[in-house]
């Protein structure tokens, strides 16, 4: 039986109560949200997750604020939907051996949550960017007072952001927070192995390649 009936369920405002109910609020955006809803937050989340890569990556100022914007803007969108997709597959078929009982579009709902605590990012990020770009782009060597904001803001949301996936995943598939936590454990084993896999196959491209060009 899900947490919340349907039928009973209060009006939340997702965005708010995500961070204190995951779980209810997972429910809810189940029932309640349709998937254009979720995506477009996923959206916005994968926005702010995007603008923390920038942390001491050495880009600025040979390539302008406005472009490294519009960039994030553009690519963050595409790559969060299909990453999320690839997850939410990959949750889905693992939350199988579980006897998890969510769908595919359930448990991409679930996972999308995680994303979305990112959002408060989005702004933080922004100011940073504009008032102190050298601190972010080389935060090694011009580390200050905003920098120390943005990574704290940063640390938080990330850990939140765990924690939601962890209970988000328990919901939809209607299985425990521990059975959960190894399911993402498990996925994180596969992309592991995927990108450990992909690493040597061009490794023995360059290889090859180095041989073909001495020959």
């Amino acid at each position: 039986m899900n947490e919340i009936e349907t039928q009973n369920q209060e009006e939340l405002n997702p965005l708010l109560t995500l961070w204190l109910h995951p779980k209810k609020t997972t429910r809810y955006v189940l029932d309640k949200k349709s998937l254009l809803y979720v995506i477009l937050f996923l959206c916005l989340g994968y926005i702010g997750s995007g603008f923390t890569g920038f942390i001491d990556w050495d880009i600025y100022p040979e390539f302008p604020l406005w472009g490294i914007l519009l960039i994030t803007l553009i690519l963050s969108p595409i790559l969060g939907i299909i990453s999320t997709a690839f997850s939410a597959l990959c949750i889905w078929l693992i939350g199988k051996i579980f006897k998890g009982k969510a769908t595919f579009q359930q448990t991409f709902k679930a996972i999308s949550l995680s994303a979305w605590p990112f959002i408060i990012l989005i702004p933080i990020y922004i100011i940073w960017m504009l008032v102190d770009p050298n601190s972010l782009f080389n935060i090694s060597i011009h580390f200050g007072i905003i920098s120390i904001i943005g990574i704290l803001f940063t640390i938080v949301v990330t850990i939140w952001s765990i924690v939601i996936a962890i209970c988000a995943i328990a919901e939809a598939h209607q299985f425990s927070n521990w059975k959960s936590f190894f399911t993402l454990l498990l996925l994180t084993l596969i992309i592991f192995i995927i990108l450990f896999a992909i690493g040597i196959l061009i490794g023995i491209i360059a290889i090859l390649f180095g041989i073909a060009l001495m020959a």
